[in-house]
């Protein structure tokens, strides 16, 4: 959960990996630079979406690519190239991710659900297939009515917290995000619970 905006991201990858691991940068507000002889179309598409946030260097791995970086992937498909990777970027002080052996690097990127300003990521102990699938059941229910109740209840918040309500909001905010929020957003009753709030 870092401040995507300022991230400069490198890939070391030109797959379908390489390309769901931009998309989820991307989607965070990153700069990305992916770095591999040849991307896949997923890629292209992406750096003519996104163009001036994603650059794609078609070149063999160098460790210079990672001198404006601030987080390293590496995605591909060739351990001593994702070793070296890892190493350059160790050596560098960034964080490194090395998708098909996490304990090369430093973190994990997780399976995410966004749903407006709410967003859930999943890991699973290194699998990243039951991750998806768990963010999936929860994706299924955390859905727009989530989104938008969180959306209510953030301006109630500002407001009451811009004219120093800053107690009122602690005890309104203890009853409507109790026990019940769950069930009161799936049924509709939390819009109206806001309402007699205000």
């Amino acid at each position: 959960m870092l401040d995507g905006a300022s991230i400069r991201a490198v890939i070391v990858g030109g797959g379908e990996v390489a390309a769901r691991k931009a998309r989820g940068l991307l989607d965070a507000g990153a700069s990305v630079l992916v770095v591999a002889p040849v991307t896949t179309s997923t890629l292209e598409a992406l750096a003519d979406e996104h163009a001036g946030a994603l650059t794609l260097i078609h070149d063999a791995y160098r460790a210079e690519y990672l001198r404006e970086a601030t987080l390293v992937i590496a995605a591909t498909d060739d351990a001593d190239v994702n070793v070296a990777v890892a190493r350059d970027a160790r050596e560098c002080r960034l964080l490194v991710n090395v998708v098909d052996a996490p304990e090369l690097g430093d973190f994990v990127t997780p399976a995410v659900h966004r749903a407006g300003e709410i967003t859930i990521a999943v890991t699973a102990g290194g699998v990243p297939a039951a991750a998806a699938r768990i963010r999936d059941v929860i994706a299924a229910r955390v859905d727009a009515r989530y989104a938008a109740a969180v959306d209510t209840v953030s301006e109630l918040r500002r407001a009451l917290l811009d004219d120093g309500a800053r107690d009122r909001w602690l005890t309104l905010s203890s009853t409507m995000l109790g026990a019940s929020f769950c069930d009161d957003v799936e049924s509709g009753a939390f819009a109206a619970r806001v309402d007699a709030c205000r």
